[in-house]
């Protein structure tokens, strides 16, 4: 039962480090984040000025406008893929797949999100636990400075991966957000394209 202990003691006591390491670049990963959501809040603005404005007006009719307005270039999602499902008014499952295929990038996008909110909770608490155990055998051996030492570690792993999954949580819910609402003007636009095909094979029709 001794080396069993023993050898789990040596697994998680071996495990600090590849944590701490995992944790510092996890931090550094949501700094990084930090910074590409700031430019990707002001391509938002920028394409709610551009493009929201002129949902409400949508129609089979309005339709050529519209996608006059819609840049040429441009590194939004959401008018990449308003661009793709115009071009493609006349192929209705291939209007149906890039709806398809936005969620994905949507999704994607939120990945490293993700990916913090949930691993900082982890890394933290694995940084906070591990320490404990050296902690509590410095304590037994009246060793203070070795019990500060692990009791400081364990502190500071909790806060570093609570900050970590705070930032991809924020981000997360941010993004959640403008990927529905970029969805449903998606999907308003398809339904609009549709509807200008099929007005426009009815009048070629009866022509």
């Amino acid at each position: 039962m001794n080396l069993i202990s023993n050898v789990l003691y040596w697994i998680s006591t071996g495990l600090l480090v590849p944590v701490i390491v995992l944790l510092i670049f996890f931090f550094i990963r949501a700094l990084i984040l930090i910074g590409t959501f700031f430019g990707q809040y002001m391509q938002e603005k920028k394409t709610s000025a551009r493009i929201y404005s002129h949902i409400d007006s949508l129609s089979p009719e309005t339709l050529p406008e519209f996608a006059s307005k819609l840049p040429k270039k441009s590194n939004s999602l959401m008018i990449g893929y308003a661009s793709r499902i115009i071009e493609n008014a006349q192929n209705a499952p291939k209007i149906d797949l890039l709806l398809s295929e936005y969620e994905i990038a949507a999704d994607k996008n939120i990945a490293t999100s993700k990916v913090l909110t949930k691993m900082g909770p982890i890394l933290g608490l694995m940084g906070t636990l591990i320490p404990m155990g050296p902690a509590l055998v410095g304590l037994a051996q009246g060793d203070i400075a070795s019990m500060a030492y692990n009791m400081q570690v364990a502190f500071a792993t909790t806060v570093v991966g609570l900050t970590v999954s705070a930032i991809g949580f924020l981000t997360q819910q941010v993004k959640e957000r403008w990927a529905v609402k970029n969805l449903t003007v998606l999907e308003f636009v398809a339904e609009v394209v549709k509807q200008s095909a099929t007005k426009g094979s009815l009048e070629t029709a009866n022509n």
